[in-house]
């Protein structure tokens, strides 16, 4: 059997192998920037820190490796509280401005039409809408009014790969496709300023918005970074360690500091199990495109797996410049591969994300 024979989700073979090609990726952010030192500046005035408490965040600043990350509205709006009736408006209002944005982008550099698309998978968990954002992006962008619609939510940060699994799933057992796969994340609308749990503190410094967007298709192409296959885990004793709550006034982060070491121990048998489905292993591989959760989630999947920084820069990358975008973070990497690094034909990359539940959402990856 050789790699990537097996073509659908669950390994069963019934469906027909078919490529599932990234024609293009393309990324949005918003205007507004926070930097480090923006956030050292103001956290004392927001949460009132002082002594060994002020320090101890300060020095989580200093080591996150996140220089700034991009916001909706300006910090001293940003901070203000807000009722839910409120940010859920403001949330409908940018994710689709976001969404139409980073939508034309990448149709553009795909030289494609909205028409020719016959699937639009969107993803969020930073805010709630219905009508889904693909209604209003079909409404303005001129989709066909028979496009297949497929909305992902309650996945947090792993939903992105998430959909791009869903996406290759789709192209396995279909006649020719186009897929159009669009995350939009505004997790600036969930700060809390009266919240002085750990969970709020550390997110105030990890998470920026942003969207990203691929386009994926059945059609042979050479050149490019192809889907072969798709697997998500799920931990076990897990269901705790992150998500949100939603209060009167609105989602309050639910972020446990044993994240991380949820990793530890475990990671490695599940990666191995997941290649050896494409008769593969980790010294196969010569990329890993991972969700830039955090400095500690990369640390520890650099160290469980034994890969060097040469392998996972580009989330190294994103997290400097972005910080956390939840689910659209692997997009922003997947894009910083396809456009900034060249690869040759037939070698292989490995996309991990993680998210509530915890869940681990892999994806295996060809150069064509």
């Amino acid at each position: 059997m050789t790699p990537g024979s097996r073509s659908n989700g669950n390994g069963n073979g019934n469906c027909h192998e078919m490529p599932a090609s990234i024609v293009a990726t393309a990324t949005a952010v918003p205007p507004h920037l926070i930097t480090a030192e923006d956030v050292k500046k103001h956290i004392q005035s927001i949460f009132h820190l002082e002594g060994s408490r002020l320090d101890g965040m300060f020095s989580i600043v200093d080591n996150s490796h996140i220089k700034q990350r991009h916001t909706i509205f300006p910090l001293d709006y940003t901070v203000q509280p807000r009722p839910l009736t409120q940010t859920s408006l403001e949330y409908q209002e940018h994710a689709i401005r976001l969404g139409k944005q980073v939508a034309e982008d990448c149709l553009a550099r795909a030289g494609m039409k909205p028409e020719e698309i016959d699937w639009i998978i969107t993803v969020s968990c930073t805010g709630y809408m219905i009508p889904s954002l693909d209604a209003y992006l079909i409404e303005s962008m001129g989709f066909r009014r028979d496009v297949r619609r497929l909305p992902i939510t309650e996945m947090g940060c792993a939903a992105g790969a998430s959909a791009l699994a869903r996406a290759h799933d789709f192209l396995q057992c279909g006649a020719k496709k186009n897929i159009l796969v669009i995350a939009v994340e505004l997790p600036s609308l969930t700060f809390q300023r009266r919240n002085f749990t750990p969970a709020n503190l550390i997110s105030s410094i990890l998470f920026g918005d942003g969207a990203g967007a691929v386009i994926l298709t059945s059609d042979e192409r050479t050149g490019c970074m192809r889907v072969v296959g798709a697997e998500p885990f799920l931990m076990p004793n897990s269901l705790d360690a992150m998500g949100f709550d939603l209060k009167d006034e609105g989602f309050h982060i639910v972020l446990s500091k044993d994240v991380p070491e949820l990793l530890r121990g475990g990671i490695r048998g599940v990666v191995e199990k997941f290649l050896n489905r494409f008769h593969l292993g980790t010294e196969d591989l010569s990329a890993y495109l991972l969700h830039p959760g955090g400095r500690k989630l990369l640390d520890y999947m650099e160290t469980e797996l034994g890969i060097c920084k040469c392998e996972t820069q580009p989330s190294w990358d994103i997290l400097s410049e972005y910080g956390n975008l939840s689910s659209a973070s692997v997009l922003f990497v997947l894009h910083e591969w396809v456009t900034k690094r060249t690869m040759e034909a037939g070698k292989y990359g490995m996309m991990a994300a993680f998210g509530p539940g915890f869940t681990t959402e892999m994806l295996l990856m060809r150069w064509a």
